[in-house]
């Protein structure tokens, strides 16, 4: 597969394509190597890939903290809020094998 710059015949290289914001999504040199960046809203950088086969994807919280990571050498951190599970009272008696109460 031809990567942009050779379909665009560019011999002027690096060749870099920015967003709107400014942040690099794209770069290509002269050995043929690329990688390629996504963004979110807030900048962070949350898609990573090259032509070496790398790639990272990221998401981040509400205060811009990573709470996921996930890397092609098949490394993840996952600290991602869990929803919280909710059950009936039938649910939680079949579960526990026994009657309960709840108390406060």
């Amino acid at each position: 597969m031809k990567t942009i710059a050779q379909q665009l015949k560019l011999t002027e290289l690096p060749f870099i394509i920015k967003d709107k914001k400014g942040n690099q999504i794209y770069f290509e040199d002269s050995d043929n190597f690329w990688r390629k960046k996504e963004f979110d809203k807030n900048s962070n950088e949350i898609y990573y890939e090259d032509s070496n086969s790398v790639w990272i994807k990221c998401e981040f919280d509400e205060n811009g903290n990573e709470i996921y990571h996930e890397t092609s050498d098949g490394s993840i951190i996952d600290n991602r809020p869990k929803p919280m599970e909710e059950y009936t009272m039938e649910e939680l008696t079949k579960i526990l094998g026994k009657e309960f109460k709840l108390v406060k």
